[in-house]
């Protein structure tokens, strides 16, 4: 005689787990094993069936007890029943589990269809991203039908579906599975047209452009989305619409670059202020702000403004604006200009000349050291 496993132990589970453990343990095995993925595996076959047994007696909160108490012998001699009799409904769980198999989709839940979700491209200038704007969008789309309210009768009157009895759903057998889903006559409703409307044939939704006043919030970056309830495809006669989800992209500005909350700029700077030292005014998204320069100011550096970002649409934090000076070599110079610059290149000359340009003097070492190496 073939002793029969502990349930728990067939589920991987403690006997003090709960029921959705229970349940993710079910759902792990049934994935695994079910026959139709492993038509091959006898195995796998009889360790989907062990599983169901298991979770047949172990989902029934009495049936549970009764073989917490006295184990398998609880299901012998009539005291719970057969294990295989458990009557509970599995039938969402199955729903779940299979419903790519049986290609129902997330009908097996039971639940009345809903109109589509609509996806809304919406294109913002950094500053209306930062600062927050209004929009007024136009969404074409499905939309309730207004001869009938949406209803998709003609004279507003509905009858009971006789497939599901106005329960919305029906159950479909394959093997020993019998699983839910909504019922495909009245799209999950429970209820039947029996006259029509004549401008939407019963559909209860006609196409339409509708337009909304979109409220975009300050400090929204790219791939943001904005979620309207509600606002989506209108869905078939007496079942809710879907939602809009509104997707933002910022479109690119010539002056700031933008990483997470901070902002970054270019300032370019003459020769004579790196090396003298400066004050610049620069631009920023609430107006001007003075950064000092020190002198001997090397290009690339980079000037942080605290607080002159952007603030966050999640924490509330406001970042940082970042300036990076950047170095210009003049042009168009007059003949007295050119003088002047001669006449100063002419003092870097010698053997103190290193000392006015570090990065010169690092890179020609680097540079020595590099061939030293190649010609060792």
């Amino acid at each position: 005689m073939t002793t029969k496993r502990c349930y728990y132990e067939i589920l991987g589970i403690q006997k003090t787990a709960s029921d959705d453990e229970l349940k993710k343990a079910f759902r792990r095995l049934a994935m695994k094993c079910h026959p139709d993925r492993c038509p091959d595996d006898p195995q796998a076959q009889e360790r989907f069936k062990e599983a169901k047994e298991a979770y047949e007696v172990l989902g029934d909160s009495q049936k549970r007890a009764a073989y917490d108490q006295y184990g398998h012998a609880a299901f012998e001699h009539g005291m719970g029943g057969r294990a295989g009799g458990f009557n509970g409904d599995v039938g969402d769980i199955f729903g779940d589990i299979f419903s790519d198999i049986f290609g129902m989709g997330g009908a097996g839940r039971g639940r009345p269809r809903r109109g589509s979700d609509l996806r809304y491209l919406m294109e913002l200038d950094l500053e209306e991203a930062v600062f927050g704007v209004e929009k007024k969008i136009d969404v074409p789309t499905l939309v309730a039908c207004g001869e009938c309210a949406g209803s998709g009768s003609q004279d507003g009157k509905t009858s009971t579906c006789t497939t599901c009895r106005g329960h919305g759903r029906v159950r479909m057998q394959n093997g020993i599975f019998s699983v839910q889903q909504t019922c495909p006559h009245c799209a999950g409703t429970g209820k039947t047209v029996a006259n029509p409307c004549r401008s939407c044939n019963g559909e209860g939704r006609v196409n339409d452009e509708r337009s909304l006043e979109v409220k975009i919030p300050a400090g929204v970056d790219n791939g943001d989305r904005i979620r309207l309830s509600g606002q989506g495809e209108a869905g078939p006669a007496g079942t809710v619409p879907g939602d809009l989800y509104v997707e933002v992209h910022v479109r690119e500005h010539p002056i700031f670059t933008r990483e997470g909350d901070d902002l970054f700029c270019e300032v370019p700077i003459r020769f004579g202020q790196a090396a003298l030292g400066a004050e610049l005014v620069v631009p920023t998204l609430g107006g001007e702000a003075t950064v000092t320069i020190p002198a001997e100011t090397q290009t690339g550096k980079l000037f942080r403004l605290r607080g002159k970002g952007v603030k966050s649409v999640r924490s509330g934090r406001t970042g940082d604006l970042l300036c990076r000076v950047v170095l210009e070599t003049p042009v168009k110079l007059t003949e007295r200009q050119r003088e002047l610059i001669e006449e100063l290149e002419t003092t870097f000359v010698g053997e103190h000349a290193q000392t006015h340009s570090p990065r010169n003097r690092s890179w020609v070492d680097g540079v020595k050291q590099f061939w030293d190496r190649v010609t060792s």
